[in-house]
């Protein structure tokens, strides 16, 4: 997909921008120190909460986590609330974290953000907002592969079984006429199930001859020689798809809703932030990602993978709807009943108090459940 100009705009809630990402799914769980924001004195708890406990990915299709964190938009907007965080490694061990009451609200890709929803009836979580769009490719030994019907017979690596990604290769390969049983990974392709951090290493010895992954891991592999196949967002209408919303246990929203509301209120704020600062915001987030994984990604894997991604409020609901069909096609996940899903009230309050439009939740909402 061509790079899009950082000042082009085609819808008011989505925010058109490079961004980058390190290695989803790749990291253990730990709360980083936060040594750049302050507590002013005197400042006013939210909803009388000591803090507010936060969780996601160390990826820039987190990037609006990394950014609110570095820059204090999580912390301005909760006043005399602290902002902590939990970083995680993988979608199901946030959802454990959210299950638990470890952490109050998340970043999180629509697969396991589905799968939490529909194992608990329909009771643990909510979907509140946005983060972002696109940031997913197919990259590939040009040498083994030139052409997506050579992709039959190899070896393609996917994060995690049942992930996001691993259900996106399993519908593509679907819709090409071929066969894979889901579970195995065993079928006209070689779904390999392999955690981002070791996909370069897996690609660099010949074990996998692609992997279908978000950046920067499929940029790391672009240096090392591998060539971009397919772009996820090609596969959409208006190359936009749910790739990470913000979720938030039901117990914490009905209980401390002042609260959730101002996590959206700075989630609305960075985006918009980033818009206008997009050098600035590019810095930010790298500087949290050092902070958060011991380095800093290098420009050659920086740059491509900064402007695959979107960053965007609308958390884009019917392609969750779609994603969830292509799980349950895939034979991951039996037909689930997502009314309910979602709850945009407190977002579209903030957006409107900006003189943005409400953005909708394609008949999923918690009143349709209600």
């Amino acid at each position: 997909m061509p790079a899009i100009p950082a000042l082009r705009r085609p819808l008011a809630v989505l925010a058109v921008l490079p961004l980058f990402v390190l290695a989803a799914c790749g990291y253990g769980s730990r709360a980083p120190e936060d040594d750049a924001v302050r507590i002013p004195a005197g400042a006013v708890r939210t909803d009388g909460l000591d803090s507010v406990r936060i969780g996601y990915f160390a990826n820039v299709t987190h990037a609006t986590a990394l950014v609110a964190a570095r820059k204090g938009f999580f912390q301005g907007a909760l006043g005399g609330t602290r902002a902590t965080y939990q970083v995680f490694g993988s979608g199901p061990a946030e959802i454990e974290a959210l299950n638990s009451g470890s952490v109050d609200i998340g970043w999180i890709g629509p697969s396991p953000a589905v799968n939490g929803y529909t194992r608990s009836g329909g009771r643990n979580l909510r979907i509140v907002s946005g983060s972002v769009s696109g940031g997913v490719k197919l990259v590939v030994d040009p040498e083994r592969i030139r052409s997506p019907r050579d992709v039959r017979g190899k070896r393609i690596a996917t994060p995690q079984l049942g992930n996001t990604q691993d259900v996106a290769l399993l519908d593509w390969i679907d819709r090409q006429g071929w066969s894979v049983d889901a579970q195995s990974g065993k079928g006209d392709v070689s779904v390999i199930r392999t955690d981002d951090k070791v996909v370069p290493d897996a690609y660099r010895s010949g074990a996998i001859d692609g992997a279908w992954v978000p950046e920067p891991t499929a940029s790391m592999l672009v240096a090392e020689g591998a060539k971009v196949l397919l772009d996820e967002a090609s596969l959409w209408p208006g190359h936009s798809f749910a790739t990470t919303n913000v979720v938030v246990s039901q117990s914490f929203l009905e209980e401390h809703p002042k609260a959730v509301e101002a996590v959206l209120k700075a989630s609305v704020e960075t985006n918009a932030w980033i818009g206008s600062h997009p050098e600035e915001a590019r810095a930010a987030a790298n500087e949290q990602l050092a902070k958060d994984v011991g380095k800093p990604l290098p420009a050659d894997v920086l740059d491509p993978a900064w402007e695959s991604v979107r960053v965007t409020d609308d958390p884009l609901a019917a392609t969750l709807a779609a994603q969830a069909d292509h799980a349950v096609r895939a034979g991951l996940l039996k037909r689930p009943e997502l009314a309910g899903i979602y709850d945009l009230t407190l977002l579209n309050r903030v957006l409107r108090a900006r003189g943005q439009p409400a953005v909708g939740d394609a008949g999923l909402g918690a009143e349709q459940a209600a």
